[in-house]
């Protein structure tokens, strides 16, 4: 029997990209790079190693600020704003008295002076455990959008890879703020005007100018990108619409609603 050529030879098809690849690929030809991502099942580490990795910089930027003495007293003195601003609404709803709320300012302020190694230990697990259940819900949100109202082909996997991926764009993001934060001996939690300007993120300004970060936005582009080719859309267009839709009008519904439920202004987009 003659033999058939059933396939193309190995040399002929096509190697998928090494995670390394990958990575470079997110800054340097993201359309190209998820493309041939896409053409093969997604990966646990494609999103997985970036966003641990992206969690653990957070905790070690946490650890670095709280060393230097001039980062760390305006973290405090942040911590102890929040503190008061809570005290001073339960002393105005009649909760508690004036004498009351200072007295549990000082034991609060004195107990955050004695907590130390502790604190970071309870704040390091937190920051681990936080950005993954924040990763996992954005991205679900992400893929009902793009499977259900955009009739994508793609997997909650796959949202999770291009999600993962675009990630290492914020965590270059972290590197920079960290160093540029340490050189001005001021704290900066992200990259945005915001940050830089000192505005308070809980009003509508601060809010706008907190959405003003290069890296966010460079970030969200890729997102885009790579949930477009992730969902084998030849479309790039629709997906922007979706990424940044779901961030900008999805964030403004969060920023409203954290007002009244002040623990869902840990999940702002």
């Amino acid at each position: 029997m003659d033999n058939q050529d059933t396939g193309a030879s190995p040399e002929l098809q096509e190697e998928e990209l090494s995670h390394s690849d990958k990575m470079i690929g997110v800054f340097s030809e993201p359309t190209a790079t998820f493309e041939k991502t896409a053409k093969f099942p997604p990966k646990t580490i494609d999103w997985f190693l970036p966003i641990l990795l992206l969690a653990v910089l957070v905790s070690i930027q946490q650890i670095v600020y709280r060393g230097n003495p001039d980062i760390a007293y305006q973290l405090k003195q942040k911590q102890m704003e929040t503190i008061e601003k809570r005290l001073d609404a339960q002393v105005e709803s009649g909760q508690i008295t004036r004498d009351q709320a200072n007295q549990q300012r000082d034991m609060i302020e004195n107990r955050l002076d004695q907590m130390g190694g502790i604190a970071l230990v309870i704040q390091t697990v937190g920051i681990l455990i936080a950005v993954f259940v924040i990763f996992f819900i954005i991205a679900g949100i992400y893929f009902l959008l793009a499977k259900f109202a955009l009739k994508g082909e793609g997997s909650y996997s796959s949202t999770l890879v291009a999600s993962g991926l675009s990630a290492y764009i914020g965590i270059l993001g972290v590197i920079i703020v960290t160093i540029v934060a340490l050189l001005m001996g001021k704290y900066l939690m992200d990259p945005s005007a915001a940050s830089f300007m000192g505005s308070d993120k809980s009003t509508i300004v601060g809010w706008i100018y907190a959405k003003l970060d290069i890296f966010a936005i460079w970030s969200y582009i890729v997102f885009a990108i790579g949930l477009a080719k992730m969902f084998k859309s030849s479309s790039t267009q629709k997906y922007y619409m979706l990424v940044f839709g779901v961030w900008l009008i999805g964030g403004l519904v969060l920023f409203f609603l954290a007002k009244a439920i002040p623990f869902l202004k840990f999940f702002g987009m």
